[in-house]
């Protein structure tokens, strides 16, 4: 796994036709296998828009119960359409405060590309908001109101249906997180509902764990981010199911 024989790049460039031809199985674990990335993030990979689609388009007809698309940090057109093309959304943070703070920047901008890619499939809008450079949620909703007499009410049903969730990592007693607060400036200033999906706590068996390359889970199963990232999946196992199960796509943006 870590000198893989084919990675993304090799399908970006079109060495290979199809993702499942650079996957890679993963011995530990029957059942889940690994796309290798291109050494970048997806985030900040310099990736042509023609290049974007094909892979998102691959992504999506993978022939598979979940895909995990992990796109590193950043707030790239890449990192934020990566983010929106999934049907559940994923933050995970750390108790810094430049952390939360890139978190909430972070779901600000996903709202407004999401409220703005509802609109360029339609013609009365796509003109006036096209070419705009937004700094706000609000004035998205103005501009779509001013536009179009329904505009408004569309760009809100479509913040009302964003509900990103959120990890926070690296918890410990003197570093926590007011969530509930955060919540209430997303609902204020976003529109979009925030959902806690678990804390993992600072953990030093994290560190041995990434020293011996073993997951967290495997490498010492019994440790409180053991014990805290199981709950976790287990959680958002449970959205997934609640839905349609067929084929679920959830990224993983990573404020760290």
């Amino acid at each position: 796994l870590l000198n893989p024989p084919l990675t993304l790049t090799d399908f970006l460039s079109k060495r290979v036709e199809r993702l499942e031809d650079i996957a890679q199985p993963l011995p530990f674990h029957p059942g889940l296998t690994l796309i290798p990335g291109t050494g970048d993030t997806l985030a900040n990979a310099n990736m042509p828009h023609a290049k974007k689609k094909r892979l998102i388009r691959h992504l999506r007809n993978l022939e598979t119960d979940v895909v995990v698309v992990d796109i590193g940090a950043g707030t790239s057109y890449h990192a934020l359409d990566f983010f929106l093309m999934a049907d559940h959304h994923v933050a995970v943070a750390t108790p810094d405060p430049t952390s939360v703070l890139d978190l909430y920047r972070f779901i600000k901008l996903a709202a407004i590309r999401r409220v703005l890619s509802s609109f360029l499939a339609r013609d009365a809008m796509a003109e006036a908001l096209s070419d705009r450079d937004f700094c706000s949620v609000a004035e998205v909703l103005e501009v779509a109101g001013q536009t179009n007499e329904a505009g408004r009410a569309i760009a809100e049903t479509t913040l009302q249906a964003f509900h990103p969730a959120l990890i926070l990592n690296r918890l410990s007693g003197r570093s926590r997180v007011n969530v509930s607060v955060l919540k209430k400036l997303l609902a204020q200033y976003i529109g979009g509902h925030l959902t806690l999906l678990g804390e993992i706590p600072d953990d030093p068996s994290m560190e041995r764990a990434v020293r011996r390359y073993l997951p967290i889970v495997d490498c010492d199963p019994s440790s409180p981010a053991a014990i805290a990232l199981t709950a976790i999946a287990d959680t958002l196992a449970a959205h997934i199911r609640e839905g349609d199960e067929a084929g679920r796509t959830t990224t993983l943006p990573s404020h760290r």
